[in-house]
């Protein structure tokens, strides 16, 4: 094993000190862009993960059939009734919309009076998971 000389030794010291003094750490800030649906997805996420928890509410169903028309319906439902979330549910092989979020069986059937007026056949389910 080699003994550094003194004079290696301070130059060593000095050569770490200077190069360190120029390391910075990253000051910039950072600007992400993401996809305004992403927090859209988001939010369809959230509701989907406060529902799965809460098995039992009502809802009441005011389409069966293909993914269009059950989109359509969506949207119209939306506009008509814009205080009540609806949601649109798989099973082979229809597309169903399930609207409302209902805690007790009389809240339900009171607003599926209301929902009745505009939409002919809509009855009241309450899913299990």
């Amino acid at each position: 094993m080699r003994i550094l000389t003194p004079q290696k030794a301070f130059f060593y010291a000095v050569t770490l000190c200077l190069t360190s003094s120029y390391i910075n750490a990253q000051d910039q800030n950072i600007m992400v862009n993401q996809d305004s649906k992403f927090e859209q997805l988001l939010n369809e996420k959230r509701k989907t993960n406060i529902s799965n928890t809460v098995n039992d509410r009502y809802k009441v169903q005011i389409f069966s059939g293909d993914s269009e028309k059950a989109k359509n319906t969506l949207n119209e439902f939306k506009q008509e009734f814009g205080d009540m979330d609806g949601t649109i549910v798989f099973n082979t092989p229809n597309y169903k919309v399930w609207v409302g979020n209902f805690k007790t069986r009389i809240e339900a059937e009171r607003n599926l009076i209301d929902i009745r007026k505009k939409y002919k056949n809509v009855f009241l389910i309450k899913p299990n998971k």
